[in-house]
Formats: structure tokens, sequence, C-alpha cells
């Protein structure tokens, strides 16, 4: 698949693609004898699973750090479901956090429809 292709399933810029590339975030991408990058699925996985890890907040230092662990023989499994476990677990901190945040905003726009009504 064409970079274009990888951008429109993946939901990520092409910029954002050669970024990740060039971060060492990918795994080596194949390129065709004319030099363009040639995608497998495995690729667009990989890809998915890098915008679903920076989307939730992952740093890119620590996406890097998991990258290196994939890159390396499956030895690294426990390292890496131990890697995304924490990261699962601060989603959930922070999932509470907002949980808790939305109940206030909740309580304070209660406090705001009652003189409303006497608006209207």
């Amino acid at each position: 698949m064409k970079i274009s292709e990888i951008a429109e399933r993946t939901g990520l810029s092409i910029s954002t693609i050669r970024f990740y590339e060039k971060s060492g975030l990918c795994p080596r991408i194949k390129r065709g004898p004319d030099g363009k990058r040639q995608f497998s699925s495995a690729d667009t996985d990989w890809l998915v699973l890098l915008a679903s890890l920076r989307t939730t907040g992952m740093p890119i230092s620590r996406m890097r750090a998991f990258a290196g662990l994939y890159a390396s023989a499956d030895d690294t499994i426990p390292e890496r479901r131990t890697a995304l476990l924490a990261h699962r677990q601060s989603l959930e901190d922070r999932q509470a956090e907002l949980d808790q945040c939305r109940t206030i905003l909740d309580l304070k726009l209660l406090r705001y429809d009652e003189p409303m009504k006497d608006l209207t």
C-alpha cells in the first residue's frame, strides 16, 4: 500500500506517518524499486496502535521505548505487556478523574438550571 492509502486507513496524516518512521517508532518500511514506501497490513496495524497510544496521551519517549521492545525478539513480550498494562492503568485513572469532573459540572449545571427557569 502507498502512504496515502495508509494515511486514509489509519486517520494519520502523511507527515505524521513520516515523523513516526523518522523517529524510529516504526519498523523499517519496505521500499519498492521506485523508492516509494510499500506498507504491509502489519505496518498498518502498528500505525493504528501508535495513533491510539498517542491519542491516549502516551509520550513519544515511552512510545519509542515500546517500539524498541517491539523491534526486539519475542522475549520482550512480557515487558511490552507490562508497558501496555501501565498505560491502560493511567487511562483508567484519567477516566476516573474525568468522571469526577463531569459530576461536578453536572451539579453546577443543575444549579444554573433553577435560576434559568425564572428567566424564560
